[in-house]
């Protein structure tokens, strides 16, 4: 499973998601499915623009964890 770490990005930088969505140009409603972890896609130029909003790797974005079945198939 892959985690969307916006949440944790948000509150460590006091920022909001309609400050993000300023910043960012991505429109609100995707911001929140981010924020909320309910999107299937996410579109490449908009994980550049958080990137650059916040200054950060992609890997403080996202996170990887094995889901249990993964771990049941080593």
């Amino acid at each position: 499973m892959i985690r969307i770490k916006l949440s944790d990005l948000l509150g460590k930088h006091k920022m909001n998601q309609k400050t993000l969505s300023k910043l960012t140009n991505i429109r609100p409603a995707t911001i929140s499915k981010m924020y909320y972890e309910e999107v299937k896609r996410i579109d490449m130029k908009h994980i550049d623009s958080i990137c650059r909003a916040f200054d950060c790797e992609i890997s403080d974005l996202f996170e990887y964890i094995p889901d249990d079945s993964d771990k049941e198939k080593k």
